[in-house]
């Protein structure tokens, strides 16, 4: 009886929980299709022209290109600097390893804004706050942790007699990491890449102190949308979010085409 309620009560919760969010999501993008829409169930007439609005007003095509630059970046510096940095951490035990595993850990347990004001404080000293370059190094400091720890049990599970066979038939180290090292770790970098991306385009705290005019990502723009001075019809802002509700839906579905998450679940958790 036991096991019967608590499975009930579990299942409650979820399905609670998940008409919340259809709910929610469903009243946003059926408003941003409202010409208008007053105390009735539905909207008495639909238009899209709020979409247009909301590209034209809130220039979303460059917000998009930004959105777009600044998350391609940080997921590839993130992967490029991360991958020796968990290489070496998979493969090296040293005295002060468990202080650097914790240091990196930090500004993924830190809130951001913790340490993102002094950091958006020394960067405008050295006028790179408020650009794009600021905004992508801003953006690097939680994110490169984030690869280095997704990547670091997917490097422990490869074996280390598979390279030292390597180099007793002759191989050298750039043909080891070629060969055998890169294509093993093939998921883990597109499973690190992933979580890389989605956090970085749905990233407020550290974007909104570092970005300026011409460096603000969708999420940014969505927030000076709605909190900004002026008037603006709330159609308008349910359109913009519609549209970045769309982007972040694209990006996991086209991930999720060469990244499986049972896949993620048992190479994080499994050892």
């Amino acid at each position: 009886m036991r096991a019967r309620a608590w499975r009930l009560a579990v299942f409650m919760f979820v399905l609670r929980f998940t008409l919340n969010l259809v709910g929610i999501v469903s009243h946003v993008a059926v408003s941003s299709f409202a010409r208008r829409w007053f105390a009735t169930v539905w909207p008495p007439a639909w238009t899209t022209e709020w979409y247009a609005y909301s590209w034209r007003e809130f220039q979303l095509a460059d917000v998009l290109t930004v959105t777009a630059i600044v998350a391609a970046s940080v997921t590839a510096l993130a992967l490029a600097l991360g991958f020796p940095a968990a290489y070496v951490l998979a493969r090296r035990g040293f005295a002060a390893k468990n202080a650097v595993l914790l240091l990196y850990f930090l500004p993924l347990l830190i809130p951001q804004m913790t340490y993102g004001i002094p950091l958006a404080t020394s960067l405008y000293r050295y006028r790179i706050g408020g650009t794009m370059g600021g905004v992508i190094l801003g953006n690097l400091v939680p994110m490169l942790p984030l690869a280095i720890f997704v990547l670091l049990p997917f490097l422990e599970q490869i074996s280390e007699s598979l390279e030292w066979a390597a180099r007793v038939h002759g191989a050298g180290r750039w043909q080891v990491f070629r060969r055998i090292v890169l294509p093993l770790a093939v998921p883990g970098l597109l499973t690190a890449g992933l979580l890389v991306l989605v956090n970085t385009v749905a990233n407020f705290e550290l974007t909104f102190l570092l970005s300026g005019a011409g460096s603000q990502t969708l999420v940014v723009a969505l927030y000076y949308a709605v909190f900004a001075a002026g008037m603006r019809p709330i159609y308008s802002v349910d359109a913009m979010a519609v549209i970045y509700m769309a982007v972040v839906l694209v990006i996991l579905l086209v991930a999720l085409r060469f990244v499986r998450p049972t896949q993620m679940v048992f190479r994080i958790g499994g050892r």
